[in-house]
């Protein structure tokens, strides 16, 4: 296949196994993102493809050639950190154009090149700041910007964006996406944020100490989290079982007696009769909505959303939003 193969990985680190037998693919033009806790053996994977870890068993290839010992400067890949690493002493614009340069392009293309860069992210007129002047944002950008500048084969990125604030993270994780399809760059993004990889990526793998315990379309990882554990990973907060799930089910028409997941929100009060009816019990705000305990005869004690906090001992309707509820027992897999 044409892209990056990862074929069978593992790595340890005296008596601790950092990575275990793992396989993953990523498709020319593709975005994968590998999430996982800290420690699951995101970090040490990212380096073995990158070439600064060799491993102890298994190959990485790239367009079917095994590049498993070649050095990190010859594979043709870029590597983008979450820290950025700009040269405080370069300008914005040699900055970007600083692996050009090293290509042996000459000062004027490379110039040029840079300053076409500085374009498609978002930095036109910034050429000649220094990169302290800079918001973190913006230097995540410049980042990018020099991490295209060689048009890498494969563009890595180690949580680019968790350095920022949330409002920032989510906003760049948008544009960074469009940038990366609009260019055509084969990309494999690490992170433990679920938010920024569901919204940069086309796929997904999830580790979990050391080992690949779930990979398909970030959509189907979404929608059918392997187990519990994936699901409250993923955000979803509220786990049913038992009666309680089959009466999700059969609210949903959906077969099956598995656990059911439940993401915040899944549960709203209803403007009517609902789906469910129960009594309303505590509740606490947040910014921009108010959630409350309800008991619910056939759900149990749980979180319900709501517009208004309702009083205690209210008898509420409760809707069931199917898109905010994952069956865990409907999923792809990977090992």
């Amino acid at each position: 296949m044409s892209g990056l193969e990862v074929r069978d990985v593992s790595v340890a680190f005296d008596t601790t196994q950092a990575l275990d037998a793992v396989s993953l693919d990523v498709e020319t033009g593709r975005i994968l993102a590998v999430l996982g806790p800290s420690g699951c053996g995101k970090s040490t994977l990212l380096r073995v493809i990158a070439g600064l870890q060799q491993p102890g068993s298994g190959q990485v290839l790239f367009d079917g050639q095994d590049v498993t010992g070649v050095p990190t400067h010859r594979r043709g890949f870029a590597l983008m950190f979450q820290d950025g690493q700009l040269f405080e002493h370069l300008s914005v614009s040699a900055n970007v154009a600083y692996p050009l340069r090293r290509q042996g392009v000459s000062r004027r293309e490379a110039s040029e090149r840079a300053r076409e860069l500085l374009d498609l992210v978002g930095l036109t007129g910034f050429a000649d700041r220094a990169p302290r002047t800079l918001s973190g944002g913006q230097q995540q950008r410049v980042a990018l910007a020099r991490a295209l500048a060689a048009q890498p084969r494969l563009l890595l990125l180690d949580e680019p964006l968790s350095a920022l604030d949330r409002d920032l993270r989510e906003r760049l994780a948008i544009d960074l996406r469009q940038i990366l399809l609009s260019t055509g760059t084969t990309a494999l993004l690490v992170t433990h944020d679920h938010s920024e990889a569901f919204t940069l990526a086309d796929d997904a793998v999830l580790l979990r100490a050391g080992r690949v315990v779930q990979h398909g379309e970030v959509a189907d990882l979404w929608r059918g989290p392997v187990d519990e554990e994936a699901a409250r990973f993923l955000g979803y907060g509220t786990i049913l079982t038992g009666e309680p799930a089959i009466a999700v089910r059969q609210a949903l028409q959906a077969p099956g007696d598995g656990p059911v997941a439940l993401r915040r929100g899944a549960l709203r009060v209803s403007t009517g009769s609902g789906q469910f009816a129960g009594v309303a019990g505590p509740s606490a705000y947040a910014a921009d909505e108010v959630t409350v305990e309800v008991d619910l005869p056939a759900l149990g004690r749980v979180p319900v959303t709501a517009e208004v906090a309702p009083p205690e001992g209210a008898r509420l309707g409760v809707d069931l939003l199917p898109a905010r509820v994952a069956f865990l027992n409907v999923h792809r897999t990977a090992t």
